[in-house]
């Protein structure tokens, strides 16, 4: 983007902060819905907005299905979600969404176990868990991974998302990519037919149930398991090294080519040192902004807020175990950004 638009667009956030502060004599509030994968980030990025803006962003996470429906049911000013529109989604939606990606994650394998010691997966012994083929934790699969560690002798109880979800869409691409069982038999998506296990809703569900039920296994986006001081798992990659989910190992995962439309798909990846179950989230929104008599200004206040995330919101990533985006994949979101009109004008000029 120019820099003459992005100085224009930086000026007209000061000058507006001030001014736009009350719609109709009440407080100016924006909506979301979507992903619970990026929530904990999400509320971080939206009360310190709110405190420089006095702009309040209302986010509900109901999951990135939800949030898709929200965005085509145009009831939200953006959604959230961890699972890209195809290009059959996006056409039938009826106009054109954008995807802008807000940060990267680890979908983590957490289990609850006497001592909850650190274990060691492979891409199939993961895969043969949730298709019911391995189910007990002193199995010799496990056990020649983990020597170290006594196993009990005790049934896997598998736990899985129960809604739609962005989460879900990111491990079961995983898993459709190294095993073609599970390809063949489950699939990937936000919402499967699972072969086996009980639902929980939201990644606060699934970790719930995990630490409530002794024995289970299940997925979460990394800081779910860190702040309810669940174990871990290391994961096999591609490149045969066994890596712990971390910040620079999701990074290293993205470290790809990024489409100009920002949809993109980097779990399973070619990293020597990056963690395979990896993902963005992005927030989307149309690109034409004046539909269900929505105002310029409320658009305006939107793209504001989408610029804020890409650029001053990447500083609170690290701290809640989020990689920011890197600066070739900001770029891109704020060419995303630079597109979008209102009446076919745009909103940056």
């Amino acid at each position: 983007m120019k820099i003459t638009k992005i100085l224009a667009l930086l000026g007209f956030m000061v000058i507006m902060a001030g001014s736009f502060t009350a719609v109709n004599g009440q407080q100016a509030e924006l909506t979301g819905a979507g992903a619970t994968f990026p929530y904990p980030l999400y509320s971080k990025m939206f009360d310190e907005y709110y405190n420089q803006t006095k702009i309040k962003v209302n986010y509900q996470a109901i999951g990135s299905g939800g949030g898709i429906r929200q965005v085509l049911n145009k009831t939200v000013d953006f959604g959230g979600t961890d699972a890209f529109m195809s290009d059959k989604d996006i056409k039938e939606a009826g106009a054109n969404i954008l995807h802008i990606p807000t940060c990267l994650g680890a979908v983590v394998i957490t289990y609850n176990l006497p001592g909850n010691p650190v274990l060691r997966f492979t891409p199939g012994l993961i895969a043969d868990i949730y298709l019911g083929k391995v189910t007990r934790w002193n199995d010799e699969r496990i056990k020649s991974l983990n020597t170290a560690i006594s196993l009990p002798d005790m049934e896997i109880v598998v736990a899985h998302r129960s809604d739609g979800s962005g989460t879900t869409s990111i491990f079961s691409d995983y898993l459709s990519k190294v095993s073609a069982e599970w390809k063949e038999k489950v699939g990937a998506g936000k919402s499967l037919k699972w072969p086996l296990g009980i639902g929980g809703k939201g990644n606060p569900g699934v970790a719930g149930l995990i630490r409530q039920i002794p024995g289970s296994l299940g997925y979460v986006e990394f800081i779910y398991a860190l702040s309810n001081n669940m174990p871990v798992g290391i994961v096999k990659n591609k490149s045969g090294n066994f890596i712990e989910p971390s910040i620079e190992s999701v990074k290293l995962s993205a470290d790809i080519e990024i489409p100009a439309d920002t949809r993109v798909s980097i779990t399973d990846t070619d990293a020597k040192e990056g963690y395979p179950i990896s993902g963005f989230t992005w927030i989307i929104l149309y690109q034409e902004q004046n539909y269900s008599k929505r105002t310029k200004k409320q658009a305006m206040e939107t793209l504001k807020l989408l610029w804020w995330i890409v650029e001053d919101g990447q500083k609170y990533a690290e701290a809640l175990h989020y990689a920011p985006l890197a600066p070739a994949a900001a770029e891109k979101a704020k060419t995303l950004l630079g597109s979008v009109t209102y009446d076919a004008e745009p909103l940056l000029k």
